[in-house]
């Protein structure tokens, strides 16, 4: 039992070393961004472009889930009295399903919060600015 702790602690201070020197690098690549961060319009854009690409893949992602699920039900329509092959067209077809149930339970989700919250969908983001 004290050899299990042994090697606990000693991977929790090989995690820390590794983590000072993270911290570190964070603390000298991002104190220049926190000190000018006077103009944030590039954040902005930033932030709104990203926003527009997730905004274009969601409906790519369900489409693709959906043709997953339609590519599993015509291989298993099509395996005639081949079993491996139904048994893979339903695999495929149980992925789709769950696949498109999980972003549609995540869409709901995001929706709900955001409605128990007030917040409101804009197309422009308000970055934190110091006066």
């Amino acid at each position: 039992m004290l050899e299990n702790e042994v090697v606990f602690v000693l991977f929790l201070l090989a995690l820390y070393k590794k983590m000072k020197k993270n911290i570190a690098l964070f603390a000298i690549l991002g104190a220049p961004v926190i000190a000018f961060a006077q103009n944030l319009s590039n954040v902005q854009t930033l932030v709104q472009a990203i926003g527009s690409i997730v905004d274009l893949l969601i409906p790519i992602a369900f489409a693709a889930a959906l043709l997953f699920f339609f590519w599993g039900l015509a291989m298993y329509l099509l395996a005639g009295g081949n079993e491996e092959a139904q048994t893979k067209g339903k695999t495929m077809m149980l992925w789709g399903v769950i696949a498109l149930f999980v972003m549609a339970s995540i869409w709901g989700i995001v929706a709900f919060i955001n409605q128990a919250l007030g917040i409101q969908e804009t197309t422009s983001v308000t970055v934190p600015s110091v006066q």
